[in-house]
Order: structure tokens, then sequence, then C-alpha cells
């Protein structure tokens, strides 16, 4: 049995492509119905190990990936894993090894760094998520084989000359007073013939993170940017730096807001917006705080009206505050716990404090803030230490960062070479 469609004429050559409008499609084929192993150049994909990294990205959507999402995700899954097999079986083709004491040591950082945990409270975290440890070493592995691969044979053929780190120079100093902004990045590469698939799938995604999903979890597993590795983060970058499609839209954004997908040459970005900030110009968030929170809880049981109360007359109380030695009377008033905290960056508070915060003199507390379930907080400014003007850029700055941007393309045309001649069996 096989399907026929009726044939019709030849399109123009795309790529070279010589392909006709109304193909007629000869035999039965699911893209969806796939056995249970992959083999990409004779190593073996298996279930599990895509059921593993599966479970890492409903981990990062805090569970929302419903059922009829989930194939759209092992399809994405899957291609990550034929890719970081490709880049692992590449660096073992140049003798290079990744010794396990190094993959433990970054596993150990990850356990610390993202789940604040212990190498040991991580490995219990995954298997209770229905993953592994040895799926999220394996991802590790493939980042490290790729990374020493951009250092070994690419890295070093990406040259930019010294006239262009001054032209840079010029434009940024040129820009003074106007913003810059911290940008995360999801990209997915896309051609005239995938387009519409990956389009689809950066919709999903977009979709996902806005109902809950770590946008970093998302970058390290999805981005085919060589900023995966860090989640994604591009840094700090200016209008004219990246694609103008995305330079439009990132004058229009707030904090913290995502957009996307936005197409560009070579495929979609999915873009969130970290921080922005002026150029060249001091910020008053980078100022450094010392400061004393109060926090009261609220006994089992109390209403909420006389919660309510309380946490007024906590206010009122907290009004009175005449500097940080005047603190610990007022918190014993309440029954409050006392937390001091020196060298905080305003930076780093939620954002709906750090003007809170920036607004009081030294000595001076905050109104209230907090829940009712969770109790009720005061803030006292103890010192804060502003920060100096910001220095113009450096030329090894400006060095990296376009080192950056053209290992970044070349590092994706090396990894379209390695997918061109791999020998991969999807098992159909």
């Amino acid at each position: 049995m096989f399907a026929v469609v009726p044939a019709g004429p030849l399109m123009a050559q795309q790529g070279g492509l010589s392909l006709p409008e109304n193909p007629q499609l000869f035999g039965q084929q699911d893209p969806n119905n796939r056995k249970a192993m992959v083999v990409v150049n004779g190593e073996v994909i298996t279930g599990t190990d895509i059921d593993q990294r599966v479970a890492l990205v409903v981990a990062a959507s805090g569970g929302k990936i419903g059922p009829e999402e989930i194939q759209r995700v092992r399809t994405q899954v899957l291609r990550n894993l034929v890719d970081e097999t490709l880049q692992i079986q590449e660096a073992r083709s140049q003798d290079m090894t990744i010794e396990d004491a190094e993959v433990d040591a970054s596993y150990g950082r990850v356990a610390r760094q993202n789940f604040g945990q212990d190498p040991k409270a991580l490995d219990a975290y995954l298997t209770k998520i229905g993953s592994s440890p040895a799926s999220l070493k394996r991802q590790i592995r493939g980042e490290m084989a790729w990374q020493r691969l951009l250092r070994r044979n690419v890295t070093p053929f990406v040259n930019v000359s010294d006239d262009e780190v001054r032209d840079v120079i010029k434009r940024q100093e040129a820009a003074k007073g106007t913003e810059e902004y911290r940008v995360g990045e999801i990209f997915l590469s896309a051609n005239s013939e995938n387009r519409e698939a990956v389009l689809q799938n950066a919709l999903k995604i977009v979709e996902q993170i806005k109902q809950g999903g770590n946008f970093v979890a998302y970058a390290r597993q999805f981005s085919e940017a060589s900023t995966a590795v860090v989640g994604g983060d591009l840094g700090w970058v200016r209008l004219g730096m990246l694609p103008q499609e995305i330079d439009s839209v990132l004058v229009t954004m707030n904090n913290g807001q995502l957009v996307g997908p936005i197409e560009i040459r070579g495929g979609f970005s999915i873009i969130l917006l970290i921080d922005k900030r002026t150029v060249l110009t001091a910020d008053p968030r980078d100022a450094v705080l010392s400061l004393k929170q109060v926090l009261i809880q609220f006994p089992a049981g109390m209403t909420e009206a006389k919660a309510l109360e309380r946490a007024n007359a906590f206010g009122e109380a907290a009004k009175g505050i005449r500097g940080c030695g005047t603190v610990e009377p007022v918190a014993q008033q309440f029954g409050g716990e006392v937390v001091s905290s020196d060298q905080v960056k305003a930076r780093d508070l939620p954002p709906a404090l750090q003007q809170l915060v920036l607004a009081r003199n030294v000595g001076e507390a905050t109104q209230p803030f907090g829940s009712l379930k969770e109790g009720v907080s005061i803030l006292v400014l103890c010192g804060r230490d502003d920060p100096q003007a910001a220095g113009g850029p450096t030329f090894e700055s400006v060095e990296e960062q376009l080192l950056e941007e053209r290992t970044n393309k070349r590092s994706q045309a090396y990894l379209r070479d390695l997918r061109r001649d791999a020998v991969i069996d999807y098992g159909n």
C-alpha cells in the first residue's frame, strides 16, 4: 500500500534542489512512530535515554507539559541527543578525552549553583523526576566535548582586526546615554524546507516558558547557539550588535519580558530581556547595600482581619526606626526575626524591591511587603556605596565579543557538516 498524491511540475530550484509542486508519495511512513532506539554512526540512543532527557525538560517546565506536547518534546530531545552524540564522537575521533573526574566536577557545580544541593541530593532529585545522573552527566560530557572541539578547530581560525575593534568602540562611545540590554536567546536553525515545523516548535517552547518553564533550562536543551551552555545568556548588547529584527523588538521590551519566535537569517530566535541599563552611565542599581530584614509571621488560625491589623501596626512601628541600631526593639515587639546582609547589589534584589530600597536614606525602613501566608517583612538600609561612573568599553572586551559572534556562526556550520556526514538509523 502506498499513498498517491497527483504529481505536478518541478518548482524552480531551491538551494540546488529541483522539487515538484505536488509530489507523489510512495510507501507509508509515520515520523512519530519510531522504534525504541536510534543508531548514530553505530552508537545507540535508547528509548530510555530519550525518556530521561525528556524528564529534565518536563521538570524545567514545572510539570506543565501536557500529554499532547510530549511527542513534540521527545522529537526535539532526540535531535539534541543525535547532535550530542555526534559531538562526543567527533571529539573521540580527534583523541580528545573527557575524563570522568572532569564531568563529575562539573556535575557538582551544577548541583550547587542550580539546585543548592550536593551531588547526592541532585542524584536523588533526578531519580525522583524520572531522569538519572547518567543522563545529565552525558549532556555535560557533550557540552565539554563541543567546547574543546571549537577551541581546537574553530577559535584559532577566527580573526578580528584591530580596525574592526576600534570601529565598534567608536560606535559604542557615540552611543553614550543610550540603553544597552542583557539578553537571553534560544536560537533554532531553519531553512526553506523545515521552516514551518521549526516555527511551530518555537511557538510551543514560548508557550511552555510563559506557563512557568525555566528559560535557562530550555536554552540548554533546545538552543542551537554556542551560548546554550550558559543558558542562552548573550551578556550585555547594544542596538546594532544583533540582527535588526531583534533590535526593533528590544527597544519595546520590559525587563523579564519574553518575545518570539522572531524570524532572522538562518532560523528563529526567542528573546528574553533579562535587564537593561544606560550605556557608559553609572546605574544606581549597581549600588552595594548593607541591609537588615525584619520578618514577622502570623500564627496558624489567625483570621485575615487580625493578621492585616498586625501587619499595619508593624508598618507604623517601622516608620519610627532611626538607624539600624533601633531595629531589634521593633523586631522584639512583634516577635520578628532579624537577618543582616552586607555586600548586596541593588540589582540582585527582586525588581519590585529595587526602587523601594533605593528610594530610602540610610537608616530608613521600607514599607512592609510579603503576604499574610508567608510572612511580612521590612528592609532597613544600613549603608550604601554608590557606583562610580561606568568606564568606556575596553579593547579586550569588544574583541572578545566579536570573536564570540564569529565563533558561534562557524560552530553552527561545523555541526551542520557533522550531521551531513552522519549515518543515522531511525529504525523505521
